[in-house]
Order: C-alpha cells, then structure tokens, then sequence
C-alpha cells in the first residue's frame, strides 16, 4: 500500500472513530493500523486497527470498516505450540456489521462478497450487528464481515490476539503488508 492511500485510510478511520464518540490518544491515533491484506483494493478489502492491549491472556482492539469494506474470510486455529486458536467476541459500536459464520446458510443475505473472490466466501450464516449488539465466536470458527452503508466501528474483545498466525481461505493475502 502506497504511503498516501494509508495515511488516507487513517484519517478515514478516525472520522469514523469519532462518529462512534471512541476516544483516542494521540498516540493510539498515530498507530492506527491499516490492513489491506496485500490485495491493492482497500476500499473493498481492509480493515483499520487500534490494539488496545493485547497480552498472552486477552486482547481489545476497535476496528473500522468503510462503507460496504470486507474483512476476508478467515480462521483462528489451534497450533502445536499450544495456542488453542482465538476466541472474540465483536460489538458493534457505529453502523451495522454483517459478520458471516460457519453454520446454517442464511437465505437472501444483506452482504455479498468483493465481486470476483466470492469463491474465497464459504462461510453463510449471517449475523446482523447495530449498536450494542455483540457476538461471540470461538476458535477455530470460519468468519468474515463487511460494514453497512454508513461503514462501522466494531470493538473486539479476546483472547491472545496472533494475527501472523490467522489462516485465510483466499491464498492471496497477506495479513500483515508492507506500507510502500
């Protein structure tokens, strides 16, 4: 991602922070992280991050989602180091998320995956999110969401947070890109 296009998103993120009245500090702010998971189309595929804490017992992060903007499908697995695989719980703070989940297909979903990887979209099970609502997904769990129309603030709550270990069903990605 291009120096400009990050510095962009950050500033796009904070707009979005400040609808949802979270409170940053300067630092915080400076650290946004953007993730366009090395695919060159942030605006469809991304996420910005601010982390919290995130310790070998928890995590809290606030993440932001532009209008209609995908986080990939993606999955927290156990490892043979003994990291039993992340379990979070998102509430949603500012606008509506779409999360997807393994399980029963929902029929006529609101969300539909970024045209041309919907075979990288496997898990169907919707979950509509507003303000205040939350929901909690254990480890090893399929999942991937998109903000509503108006984007979307989503604090995560969870364990352990090892994103250089998520797995993702699209083999393009990679979680953590190089700002050019």
């Amino acid at each position: 991602m291009r120096k400009e296009r990050f510095e962009q998103a950050q500033a796009d993120a904070l707009f979005l922070y400040d609808k949802a009245h979270i409170v940053l500090t300067e630092t915080e702010k400076k650290n946004i992280e953007v993730a366009d998971f090395a695919l060159g189309d942030f605006e469809r595929t991304g996420i910005c991050i601010v982390t919290y804490v995130n310790t070998e017992l928890c995590c809290a992060k606030e993440m932001v989602l532009l209008p209609g903007q995908t986080c990939p499908e993606h999955i927290h697995r156990a490892t043979d180091t003994g990291f039993m695989g992340k379990e979070e719980t998102f509430r949603c703070r500012y606008g509506k998320v779409y999360l997807y989940v393994d399980g029963e297909p929902t029929l006529n979903t609101a969300a539909k995956p970024p045209v041309g990887d919907e075979k990288y979209y496997t898990a169907a099970r919707q979950i509509v999110l507003i303000p205040g609502d939350q929901y909690t997904l254990q480890p090893n769990t399929w999942h991937w969401f998109q903000a509503g129309p108006e984007g979307a603030v989503i604090s995560e709550f969870s364990t352990q947070s090892r994103d250089e270990l998520d797995i993702f069903a699209d083999p393009r990605i990679i979680r953590l890109p190089a700002v050019e």
